[in-house]
């Protein structure tokens, strides 16, 4: 009877299986090759002289190819998924030799299909589907990791002792990372030949300032992640003891010499 037939000791049947192909991982249920083998073995094995009727039969084949057809959606459900995750962001959980838990995080490069079942690269390595943790969106990484100016900054900028004026960037994180900014000062851009960066420091030549009048100005930052983030209402400067002289000073002096 093979590997169906179990020993028996003091009227129990001792268990000899530590595994049948096709059997599920917790051991409590029929895969589709045990569940054929069980119905193989009970034609085989049956009384002859009370034999089971041909309806039997086949409604257990019935059952046995809905099972069957049953796994083989679940294993084309589960491998388009996979195949779906190409170019995401996702969150895999591994395994150490200390027993604690880590996690890979990365693109899906690509995902291959090895006897049914699908695993995803990421980084040049293999991870099953069934140790995805998190998938990202795009655009909360991006929103996540996006440049910014930390810290709100009022600059002054003294035209009797002029020197250069600077604030601090941050430029984000992974994917959303920039490594360049416009800098506009009361609606004006500014040519980048006046705007140097050393590091995370943004530093704006005294040069801008020389002919503008005393007020405060207001700074836009603009940087070239993907999002093309603009950081407003974070920076000022303020000239004072300026020599020169408003548009509205000249137009009333115009107006009384006239």
């Amino acid at each position: 009877m093979g590997e169906l037939i179990q020993p028996v000791e003091n009227g129990k049947i001792v268990s000899t299986n530590t595994g049948t192909a096709g059997s599920s991982k917790s051991g409590n249920t029929l895969g589709k090759d045990a569940f054929l083998k069980l119905l193989v073995t009970q034609m085989k094995y049956q009384d002859p002289l009370d034999p089971a009727s041909n309806t039997e039969y086949v409604a257990q084949l019935a059952t046995f190819s809905e099972l069957e057809q049953m796994q083989n959606l679940n294993t084309m459900a589960t491998n388009s998924q996979a195949l779906s995750l190409v170019g995401k962001y996702v969150t895999v959980k591994t395994g150490s030799t200390t027993g604690s838990d880590n996690y890979q995080s990365g693109r899906v490069d690509y995902v291959t299909i090895t006897n049914g079942k699908a695993k995803i690269s990421i980084n040049g390595k293999l991870y099953s589907t069934d140790d995805i943790e998190n998938v990202i969106d795009d655009t909360y990484i991006l929103e996540t990791g996006k440049p910014r100016i930390n810290k709100k900054a009022d600059l002054v900028y003294d035209a009797e002792n002029p020197e250069d004026v600077s604030f601090e960037v941050n430029w984000g994180e992974g994917e959303a990372k920039a490594d360049e900014i416009a800098v506009i000062v009361d609606n004006i851009l500014l040519d980048s030949s006046v705007v140097t960066i050393k590091g995370n420091k943004v530093i704006i030549d005294k040069s801008v300032f020389e002919n503008a009048p005393d007020g405060t100005y207001s700074v836009t930052v603009k940087f070239n992640d993907p999002l093309s983030t603009v950081v407003k209402n974070m920076i000022t400067i303020t000239i004072k003891n300026s020599k020169a002289e408003t548009g509205e000073d000249e137009k009333t002096g115009d107006d009384e010499t006239a």
